[in-house]
């Protein structure tokens, strides 16, 4: 009985723990189907590839088209974009309003482009709008300025920081020991590159403890303000030895204004951008109104060119891509325009 008694709780034993190792192997299975189920619910994502098809429509979203170097950029994207035949390009010009280029964007999500590209206006007040259409599947070019977080597939842009602290460099090696009184004519208030040309900028003129900032307003990147902006600027100040205008237009307009009071041969201007167009910085460099700027490439050829590359091969695009810029002065203007394809 003994024999037949330890036999039966053996036997008990292990059926339990067979049964055991059952439940456990079961709860196994569905704790790794779960997340995989809620995965396959999930949102599309502009990540996600997608079908090649005969033709792609792309939306490009401009933050305004009175800064000739926005002009610039929309011309390099439909002259990269004659490349494609497949690709067919629709614009829009938000007018420096944040609430046009808001609604350009739901119009975009609407008509349900394949990508959109994106200038922003500034970058706080766009990056909801621009999250949503990256949410809803639709692949997000950012180009020039940025939205704030990462819902975009790539970003395309020179270094501000960089170009910044260039001009600053030239400001403080140009005025020497001695230094002099420096006025900062800014872009719009709350955009990464009125920022970061900022910071750049500060950076750059340390090395020379001499320099004194004396005015620094806002012009918001177009010539004509800076026009006003810089006419105030003269008459509370007698002695200026530079203007860095953060953009060529700016610093164009700074000129202009102390042209106009007779006193542009008092003082040296820089600016930004270095385009090789009739009305651009490195004509006005050998005109001799401006004395130096620094390369802004638009990246309209380099969205398009990746663009294709997402749509067409589907390549995984990296995060950021940062062009080069390069300093024009007197010295190199000439060669700086025939490289750029001036005339």
């Amino acid at each position: 009985m003994k024999i037949m008694r330890k036999v039966f709780l053996t036997s008990v034993f292990m059926l339990m723990m067979t049964s055991l190792f059952t439940a456990c192997g079961s709860t196994t299975t569905t704790s790794t189907s779960t997340p995989a189920a809620k995965d396959s619910a999930a949102p599309a994502t502009a990540e996600a590839s997608k079908p090649k098809k005969s033709s792609y429509l792309i939306g490009m979203s401009q933050a305004n088209l009175g800064e000739p170097w926005r002009v610039t950029m929309n011309a390099q994207i439909a002259e990269a974009a004659k490349k494609y035949p497949d690709f067919k390009v629709v614009y829009a010009d938000a007018a420096q309003d944040n609430s046009k280029q808001i609604a350009d964007v739901e119009n975009f999500i609407q008509q349900k482009v394949d990508l959109l590209i994106i200038s922003p206006n500034e970058a706080k007040p766009l990056t909801a709008v621009v999250k949503k259409a990256y949410d809803a599947g639709i692949p997000v070019i950012t180009l020039d300025r940025r939205v704030e977080g990462d819902s975009f597939t790539q970003h395309i842009g020179a270094d501000n920081v960089i170009i910044g602290k260039g001009i600053g460099e030239w400001v403080a090696k140009t005025l020497g020991d001695k230094g002099g009184n420096v006025v900062e004519i800014k872009g719009l208030e709350g955009t990464s590159g009125q920022k970061e040309r900022h910071d750049g900028f500060m950076e750059g003129i340390k090395s020379n403890p001499n320099i004194k900032i004396i005015a620094a307003q806002n012009a918001d990147w177009l010539r004509d303000k800076a026009i006003s902006v810089m006419e105030g600027i003269l008459q509370a100040n007698k002695k200026i030895d530079v203007v860095f205008g953060h953009n060529d237009p700016m610093a164009e307009g700074a000129y202009t204004a102390a042209k106009n009071a007779g006193r542009e041969k008092e003082m040296l201007f820089v600016g930004a951008d270095g385009l090789p167009t009739p009305d651009g910085s490195i004509k006005s460099i050998l005109a001799g109104r401006l004395n130096a700027t620094y390369v802004y490439p638009t990246g309209g050829q380099e969205a398009i060119d990746n663009a294709h590359k997402l749509l067409t091969e589907g390549s995984k695009l990296e995060k950021q891509v940062i062009l080069g810029t390069q300093e024009i002065n007197k010295d190199n203007a000439a060669e700086m325009l025939k490289k750029y394809g001036g005339q």
